[in-house]
């Protein structure tokens, strides 16, 4: 995945990325390429920061 690919300050909910996390897995079968590992942290660290924004937008 390219670091172009995830824009600062994206906008995505965590559903949608977590979904694309999940889809990703199905499409490898479980197993990451180098390139699909990178794509998978590249996600994580996007879910996580889509987590933190719904958490401090309900508080």
């Amino acid at each position: 995945m390219s670091p172009d690919f995830v824009t600062p300050g994206s906008v995505r909910s965590a559903a949608e990325v977590n979904e694309e996390i999940r889809a990703l897995w199905r499409r490898t079968g479980g197993t990451l390429s180098a390139e699909e590992r990178a794509e998978y942290e590249l996600l994580v660290v996007e879910w996580a920061a889509a987590i933190r924004g719904a958490v401090v937008k309900a508080a």
